[in-house]
């Protein structure tokens, strides 16, 4: 109920701001307040619908695109496998298929190995950082530069905060008892993991509890509380590790079609804008709200959590250093903007560790009196 009329003030405020003293009138109406123009796009996300936190960002979106135009720019929701394999989102949009994707960047990095930068990359920015680095620093525009080259424009639609290091069927105390170990994690995450002697695969949400059950695989990542005790990983794994540092705050991405974005109305364009960042803004608020009483209900059910050995730490991140080193000596396009992010990254840890870091480690570990 809360949400629901969360979503009408929201719609509600964003229209008079957007909307005020702007009225589109459709080709070939005449005068006297004529209608606006009917838009329909297609959306397909990389991710089932029962995660009605990460998918369900898809529908914030078109609610408030619907709500904000009077029901004249409709964005319809498809899950992952409905148009198309979860996987292939980007090509989608790439190709126009569909006008819009919801997925996270990281998939792709075998297209680029920057696009990680839209997502997140081992041992990188916090939540807080990475929206701070996409929306006010200029970390944006420079990943629309490699966006560009598929013929897409790039926004951020929400962020998971701090990911878990996910479901173990078996104890990996150090280094060494990772070697051999199947693992699903995806990106630069998986990378690093394979330098680290895990054999790496990358499924689909839908595919990783079977293969989790079969034993096909031996261990596998996906979010945080909510969405892994929908997904059922409990069942069949106990052992919950943290923290996830392959996604310290991770990005979702919008992928709208160059095409079908210029062929929209300006004022269209300003409330999809619009929408888009409460849709993202939402989906954390919903994150933090949630992970507690998942967690909570996960710990009834047996699980237990378990801390990442520190040298398994240590290695992961140095791996990660020389992973992003290596790309960035490599690739002139990759460097650019891994310099302007490790330059922003510097800067910001020193501020959070001045006042965050020192409000948090001492709140965190007690009981509030």
């Amino acid at each position: 109920m809360q949400r629901r009329k969360f979503l009408g003030q929201t719609a509600a405020a964003a229209a008079a701001a957007t909307l005020t003293g702007c009225h589109i009138r459709a080709a070939g109406s005449g005068g006297g307040g004529g209608t606006q123009e009917r838009v329909t796009w297609r959306l397909a996300s990389s991710f089932p619908r029962s995660l009605d936190v990460l998918f369900g960002g898809c529908d914030v979106l078109s609610k408030l695109v619907s709500a904000m135009t009077d029901g004249n720019f409709t964005i319809q929701v498809y899950s992952a496998g409905e148009l198309v394999p979860a996987l292939q989102v980007l090509d989608a949009a790439q190709q126009g298929s569909v006008q819009i994707g919801q997925t996270a960047s990281y998939y792709y990095i075998g297209k680029n190995p920057a696009l990680a930068f839209d997502a997140c990359v081992p041992f990188g920015l916090t939540t807080r950082q990475q929206i701070a680095w996409l929306n006010e620093a200029g970390g944006l525009d420079l990943l629309r530069e490699a966006f560009s080259d598929f013929g897409v424009l790039n926004f951020p639609a929400g962020n998971t905060g701090a990911q878990m290091g996910g479901w173990f069927r078996r104890e990996v105390g150090s280094v060494s008892e990772l070697q051999g170990l199947r693992i699903r994690v995806p990106g630069l995450g998986g990378e690093v993991m394979s330098r680290l002697g895990a054999t790496v695969q990358v499924l689909a949400g839908g595919d990783i509890y079977p293969a989790l059950e079969l034993g096909a695989i031996d261990a596998t990542e996906w979010v945080g509380p909510v969405d892994d005790e929908k997904l059922g990983f409990y069942r069949v794994a106990k052992l919950y590790y943290y923290p996830g540092w392959w996604e310290p705050g991770p990005n979702l991405s919008y992928y709208v079609n160059k095409a079908a974005w210029e062929a929209l109305p300006p004022a269209y364009k300003e409330i999809f804008q619009a929408a888009a960042a409460t849709s993202a803004q939402n989906m954390l608020a919903r994150y933090d709200q949630k992970n507690p009483e998942a967690l909570s209900r996960l710990l009834g059910q047996g699980v237990i959590l378990k801390p990442f050995a520190e040298d398994i730490m240590r290695s992961a991140q140095k791996a990660s250093v020389d992973l992003l080193e290596e790309q960035a000596s490599k690739d002139a396009g990759y460097r650019k903007i891994y310099e302007h992010w490790k330059k922003f990254r510097q800067a910001s840890d020193g501020w959070f560790r001045t006042a965050e870091l020192a409000y948090e480690s001492f709140v965190f570990p007690r009981s509030a009196p």
